[in-house]
């Protein structure tokens, strides 16, 4: 079956690949990429995962792949901003410098279609744990490595059941109460400084938590990541902004390409 053309947007938001983690999705990220295209793409914090290359390197093919495949993207054209968060934050001593056609920023404004402007920014100049005790943020960053495991495992057995791909870690952190308090404090945290910054709203990243909401005058928009929940956010050329999952297209599941494979169970899960 032949693949479908790519859909085109005017801009895509992707953050929190971790890139150099064992548990980034690459495979499906570049699933993504090949299916959509946009004239604007803001890489909006780890995308690359140093914390974890410096404790253990790991860099297989499908991560470098994913890498070219921006690459190929700006070559063609795309615009391509690539925001620091704290686990690529080595990217901010190079702020203002173009790699490949791709020029690196600690936050930018994104004006919509419908001139709303947006302050992009990944999040983590916001998280009091981050700044103030780093070496919690690191005990934190272990924990969620146990639960990306339990991720892992819980997708082998859903994928030998023909069950398609779901999120444990995801599913818990949203149903416990603390980590839902913590996503509101960010969101709310967020959206002030959209207002501060006398901009009509805000995307970031940083806590793995896909959303879309209003707080009051301001529009708070997250990303996701491609660790867990496998998301995107896009905008159309009308300024309309909407979530999109992957591996999920309009018309229905993905019809061909290795993420099709591999739900499919013929393929791996992605390393």
């Amino acid at each position: 079956m032949p693949t479908a053309q790519p859909r085109t947007f005017r801009t895509i938001f992707l953050s929190d690949v971790h890139l150099g983690s064992k548990s980034a999705k690459a495979e499906f990220l570049i699933d993504f990429l090949r299916h959509h295209d946009a004239e604007r793409i803001y890489l909006v914090g780890d995308i690359v995962d140093g914390w974890r290359l410096r404790r253990n390197w790991h860099w297989p093919q499908s991560h470098n792949d994913v890498v070219q495949k921006l690459l190929r993207k700006a070559r063609k054209g795309a615009a391509i901003v690539y925001i620091a968060g704290n686990h690529d934050e080595f990217a901010r001593d190079f702020q203002g410098v173009h790699f490949g056609g791709i020029v690196v920023a600690d936050r930018a404004i994104h004006e919509t279609a419908d001139g709303r402007r947006l302050l992009v920014i990944h999040g983590d100049q916001f998280d009091a744990v981050v700044h103030n005790a780093r070496w919690l943020a690191y005990l934190g960053d272990h924990a969620y490595d146990a639960a990306i495991f339990v991720n892992r495992v819980v997708g082998r057995v859903r994928r030998l059941l023909g069950m398609p791909y779901w999120s444990f870690s995801s599913w818990a952190k949203v149903r416990v109460k603390k980590a839902v308090n913590v996503i509101g404090a960010f969101q709310a945290v967020l959206a002030d400084e959209a207002r501060r910054s006398h901009v009509d709203g805000v995307v970031c990243g940083h806590i793995h938590h896909a959303a879309i909401e209003m707080f009051g005058d301001v529009q708070y928009v997250n990303t996701g990541d491609w660790m867990e929940s496998c998301t995107a956010v896009v905008e159309h050329f009308d300024g309309r902004l909407e979530i999109v999952r992957w591996p999920f297209v309009l018309s229905g599941p993905v019809a061909a390409g290795p993420v099709a494979a591999a739900l499919a169970g013929a393929m791996p899960e992605a390393a």
